[in-house]
């Protein structure tokens, strides 16, 4: 790299003979009388335009999103068209996706009162395990199994913590339940047991 001083850099453009050299020696004169004048120099700012994209690429453009709003109107339609033929379908079949079967109460009562009457058949028992029998018989009818913690047994019954745990062993003992597995809490989980044959 070379430093030119102000002599050198007149000398160099001036030294310029083409005729298209004729704009930068224009320039040059105008730099140099500003730094002469005004101690500096700054280009002038100019704005910048942005290009417009030709109006092929434009038309193309907009035919594009044209076509693609068309497609995802026409898919929309189509899937509401499906929905509520599946929903017709259901309707026709009687069963809704994520719908409980409703419990038929009579049915349920009848169960309970089944249970309950094998039960009485069976044992001669206290009145401290009619109590807890009478509280877990409906949820054994209707879920098959209950795996309600001791403390809430006995919260529910007025019984001691003990004396719900011996009516549930009593129950076990003479087949009335039978345990089957734990809750996620740790509590015995219990099922209904099948009378003997």
């Amino acid at each position: 790299m070379h430093l030119v001083n102000l002599q050198g850099l007149i000398q160099l453009v001036n030294g310029c003979t083409k005729p298209a050299c004729l704009p930068f020696k224009q320039w040059v004169s105008r730099v140099i009388a500003t730094v002469q004048r005004e101690g500096s120099y700054a280009l002038e700012v100019s704005e910048v335009s942005r290009p417009t994209p030709p109006s092929e690429l434009m038309d193309a453009i907009v035919r594009l999103e044209t076509r693609t709003e068309r497609f995802h109107t026409e898919v929309l339609d189509s899937l509401h068209r499906s929905e509520q033929a599946w929903s017709q379908i259901l309707d026709a079949l009687g069963c809704r996706p994520g719908a409980e079967p409703e419990a038929d109460k009579r049915e349920l009562r009848l169960r309970t009162e089944n249970l309950f009457a094998q039960w009485k058949d069976r044992l001669s028992i206290t009145e401290d395990v009619w109590a807890v029998a009478v509280y877990i018989l409906p949820t054994l009818a209707e879920a098959g199994r209950i795996g309600h913690s001791l403390e809430t047994l006995s919260a529910k019954t007025g019984l001691t913590r003990q004396r719900v745990h011996d009516c549930l062993r009593f129950l076990q003992k003479h087949r009335c339940i039978r345990q089957n597995g734990l809750t996620d809490n740790g509590n015995p989980v219990y099922v209904a047991e099948l009378p003997p044959a």
